[in-house]
């Protein structure tokens, strides 16, 4: 289920866009001060970001400069400020879209919903013929397969469920390996690498697990 995150401080706006964000299929989590939005991110791990600008104990301006340091998560920037001088420093912040109050609902869905579009998520279509085989640890492409580990699989599963999205090694260990004890960071880099390997014996020419210098690894779609 996609996730967004909603961080605003006016209570009945958040109460109402959460409304709307459940209304679309999407999981709403919301929080009304800048204190635990970093926190909050590395946990939940959202898909989108909506971030008001004046909130308490940190602006969003602050948020959205420190999650930029360890993550590519869209952020829509919910503001009364409509000069074109703010815009830009959100923007050189990191701001993917802002969105200017009072606002629609149905504005800001049409929003969200297309950078999600933008950014591959939620669009399991795109792997365009990839399949993981749960019952035998098999990746399958048209006619061919591949047998993967137990750990392999469980990495690349993670990937793909999110297209587009950049999952530090931290987040893979994490995410992918809650049971496994004495992961390291050397051994996320040998299952990617073994993975790649394997991918390319199916005849796949694309690099489906890119990766992004000081961030992490993510799947991109065979186009």
């Amino acid at each position: 289920m996609i996730k967004v995150l909603v961080v605003e401080d006016e209570r009945q706006i958040a109460a109402q866009v959460a409304k709307y964000i459940i209304r679309e299929g999407y999981k709403a989590i919301v929080l009304n001060s800048g204190e635990m939005v970093i926190e909050t991110v590395k946990q939940e791990l959202p898909d989108i970001i909506l971030l008001d600008v004046m909130l308490p104990v940190k602006d969003g301006l602050q948020c959205c400069k420190e999650i930029r340091e360890f993550s590519n998560i869209p952020i829509i920037m919910l503001t009364a400020k409509k000069t074109e001088s703010d815009r830009v420093v959100g923007l050189q912040a990191g701001v993917d879209d802002y969105v200017c109050k009072p606002f629609s609902a149905k504005e800001l869905m049409l929003r969200i919903q297309a950078i999600l579009k933008r950014s591959g998520i939620g669009n399991n279509q795109e792997t365009l013929g990839l399949q993981l085989d749960k019952n035998g640890f098999f990746l399958k492409f048209n006619k061919k397969e591949t047998k993967l580990t137990n750990l392999e699989f469980s990495l690349l599963d993670l990937l793909m469920q999110k297209p587009g999205r950049i999952y530090s090694r931290e987040q893979i260990i994490a995410l992918a390996y809650k049971n496994e004890r004495n992961i390291s960071d050397r051994a996320i880099d040998s299952h990617i690498k073994n993975i790649r390997k394997k991918v390319r014996s199916l005849d796949i020419e694309n690099n489906i697990i890119e990766t992004t210098y000081g961030a992490g690894f993510r799947f991109v779609p065979i186009s």
